[in-house]
């Protein structure tokens, strides 16, 4: 399985190293964005190894140096207007630039700087379609939380629709090009695939009204005709707004630009060793509504659910020092954690056994520690409690206790929530109504009668019962209004609370039920798992059932057709009405490099390595971190190296937050605080994109002196000062820091 943190990693390190100067030494320039991009990937001494001396923003004040320089940068034209005056006649920064842009520069740009006296200084311009954010292994975040309220909320009058659908549109280019910039990274041609629902029209901005839909046909001509053909461009137009899906748009735009791109190189996919052509599936967070709102008990998507761990890899506790005191750390989650990836996927029983089992094999290997086998949680705090007292092998000790630490900490405070919050009796209930179906494989009758003693209980947080009252509605496909009305008034939720249980119908969700009302007909229904699990674990994302029915070529094409070509040579109804911008064939003598190589094949290590077909998986609106488990599990059981990506990964805390925020277009929430943007209509993507990529030009204060090669210790610098062996020591660089079997008819208990 191919690391789509080490792919990216690689292109960076191979984009500074194919530049090689006459000095040997390079100073390295990025953009803030560029920077936070590509310290995901790459620490400080990684590129110091590359001959980088020295580390600038662009947008600071800047001395001038003797060297050449490597731009790597958003393609802004604040970007490269401020390249451009690095190297006027008076006032030049660098010997020479070599420029790597981590999206397509536009053609117009390229022609400024073209045009400009900087051309002379400029050795080579490359496009790294890069800008995305690989999180895990098999993971890759667009980072874009705010595109939740673009995708579902309503406009807010009847009037506001063609403005909000323009302002989707922007936001649709925008994905599609970061989900290109993930295939192309890959080296991945896929074929295209998208939800396509058929209980609900489409959502947000994109409903059909009559300020965004086609003019309509005659109404003689509408009635003559039945077939496609016959009804004419008129007709067909006009009926197109009943299936623009935000997924149908985001394949359409994504099949454009890879298209565009292989115009451009016929290579494409090229590689030393053959891959089975892989798909791409586009679905979005309205095709599993239950998944957010389920109380899951594997270890990382437990710990998310119920710790203070910020964006998913940030995580503050108490930690003991040597001395025995407690002191507040903050540590890192993320796969260079072995302990970490070994246990998160694993339910938490297990995750606890493996981490006591674990320590115990460390205490044999390391006689000298006195004390029994631990056998549970406590037994291994009051231990890890004393190792700070030996003093030999002080360095692995120090390295295993932080590690373990960490993590009997974390294990500790989600079984603590588990049993303060009543979660066996809530879990209970939320599987019933997610897999409608009781641990012996019964359809449940007392639903009502076990949860309204949850919800009467002042012990359950009202949080809790937002989620039992959602996942009870979507399992009764609607509920009479009176019956919500009084959910409601047992679980004394405030207005905002009722909000974002209302707001299920902005994603399609039927929560409004007739008494001559019909079970609505959906094309893709959760699958129920036959596997030996957990009681409180049955339900499994319905991604799981998209993607086995994928692999396995089940998957019904009316719910995910395909965009163009499909590998059994079908082709989908749909055509590519619409083609979207994409990058211009660059024309000859133009600075951008007609052939990039950076997308070669690594290096052959010597280990055999098996080639896989990928599937690629992209969720519109917020991934759960249960979703990204399945792609882990699944990448096994149906030998398919699976990569699951979204603009945002999700919590259910955070979701219920934005669906409470859904109706007001986002104002309140932690994404956009003052909501969606509503400025003028359609506008040139350049200036939107300049936009989101702004950075204000830092204007000098006061002489900075020669920096030392040592840490600097100034109050507020938020920089370090590093030297490097064999530098010269005029030269320094400086970056901010970022960077038992059972039955299987019985289901397992938690404990």
């Amino acid at each position: 399985m191919t690391s789509l943190i080490n792919t990216v990693r690689s292109k960076y390190l191979e984009a500074i190293r194919s530049v090689e100067t006459p000095q040997r030494w390079k100073v390295l320039v990025v953009d803030e964005h560029s920077q936070r991009l590509i310290n995901t990937v790459l620490k400080q001494y990684d590129i110091l190894e590359e001959n980088i001396t020295l580390i600038e923003v662009i947008a600071n004040h800047r001395e001038p140096q003797s060297l050449e320089a490597v731009y790597i940068l958003m393609p802004t034209t604040e970007n490269v207007q401020r390249i451009i005056r690095d190297f006027t006649p008076d006032n030049e920064k660098y010997s020479a630039a070599h420029l790597f842009f981590t999206d397509p520069i536009p053609d117009q740009l390229l022609a400024e700087l073209g045009s400009s006296p900087a051309e002379r200084h400029l050795k080579g311009v490359k496009d790294l379609y890069l800008n995305f954010w690989p999180i895990e292994t098999q993971a890759f975040s667009l980072k874009l939380p705010e595109q939740f309220f673009s995708l579902y909320s309503p406009p807010k009058t009847n009037n506001a629709f063609k403005g909000s659908r323009e302002r989707l549109e922007e936001d649709i280019k925008f994905t599609s090009k970061m989900i290109a910039n993930v295939c192309i990274s890959l080296n991945e041609f896929p074929y295209i695939r998208y939800y396509m629902p058929s209980h609900h029209e489409p959502l947000g901005a994109l409903k059909p009204n009559e300020q965004t839909r086609a003019a309509p046909p005659p109404t003689d001509a509408a009635s003559r005709w039945r077939t496609n053909l016959a009804r004419g461009a008129q007709a067909r137009a006009y009926e197109e707004a009943d299936t623009d899906f935000c997924t149908k748009l985001l394949a359409f735009q994504v099949q454009g630009l890879l298209d565009e791109y292989k115009k451009q190189n016929p290579t494409f996919p090229k590689s030393d060793q053959p891959r089975p052509r892989g798909t791409l599936l586009i679905t979005d967070r309205a095709m599993d509504a239950l998944a957010p709102f389920i109380h899951e008990f594997t270890y990382q998507a437990m710990s998310n659910d119920l710790l203070p761990i910020e964006d998913g890899t940030r995580y503050s506790y108490k930690f003991q020092t040597a001395v025995g005191a407690y002191e507040d750390t903050t540590v890192t989650l993320s796969d260079a954690d072995t302990v970490y990836t070994e246990v998160r996927h694993m339910h938490m029983r297990e995750a606890i056994d493996k981490l006591i089992g674990d320590f115990n094999d460390f205490l044999k290997e390391h006689a000298g520690f006195k004390g029994d086998n631990v056998a549970s949680l406590n037994d291994m705090k009051d231990m890890l409690a004393s190792l700070p007292q030996y003093q030999e092998q002080r360095e692995k000790v120090a390295c295993f206790y932080s590690r373990f630490s960490l993590h009997l900490n974390m294990a500790q405070e989600c079984m603590g929530i588990f049993a303060r919050d009543k979660l066996t009796e809530l879990a209970n209930v939320e599987q019933n109504c997610a897999t409608g179906l009781t641990p012996e494989g019964k359809v449940p009758k007392h639903l009502v009668e076990e949860m309204v003693p949850l919800l009467d209980s002042r012990e359950v947080v009202n949080w809790n019962k937002v989620r039992i009252i959602a996942l009870y509605i979507q399992h009764r496909d609607g509920v009479p209004d009176e019956d919500r009305r009084r959910l409601f008034q047992h679980a004394r939720l405030s207005l905002a609370e009722q909000d974002a249980i209302s707001a299920l119908t902005y994603l399609g969700v039927r929560i409004t039920r007739g008494p001559n009302d019909r079970d609505t007909r959906k094309r893709l229904k959760q699958r129920s798992s036959d596997e030996d699990g957990y009681e409180l674990s049955r339900y499994k994302p319905l991604l799981r059932t998209v993607l086995e029915d994928h692999v396995n070529g089940r998957l019904d094409q009316q719910a995910f057709p395909y965009v163009k070509d499909s590998p059994t040579g079908l082709t989908s109804s749909s055509s590519l009405r619409n083609s979207p911008a994409s990058p211009t064939t660059p024309k000859s003598g133009s600075l951008r490099s007609a052939k990039p190589s950076w997308h070669k094949a690594a290096p052959k290590t010597g280990t055999t390595v098996e080639i896989r077909q990928r599937v690629l998986v992209f969720v519109a609106g917020g991934m759960t971190y249960s979703e990204m488990r399945e792609a882990y599990l699944l990448s096994k059981s149906l030998n398919k190296d699976i990569i699951i990506g979204s603009t945002h990964t999700i919590t259910p805390k955070y979701f219920m937050e934005d669906m409470r925020s859904l109706e007001l277009a986002g104002v309140g929430s932690r994404a956009i605080p003052n909501g969606l943007r509503s400025g003028p209509g359609q506008r040139p993507f350049q200036q939107f994109y300049d936009e989101k990529y702004f950075t204000r030009d830092q204007t000098p204060s006061k002489p900075q002196p020669q920096p030392v090669p040592q840490q600097s210790s100034g109050k507020g610098s938020g920089r370090k000062v590093l030297a490097r062996p064999g530098m010269p020591p005029q030269m320094s660089s400086s970056l901010s820091q970022g960077s038992g079997t059972e039955d299987k008819k019985k289901k397992k208990r938690f404990f």
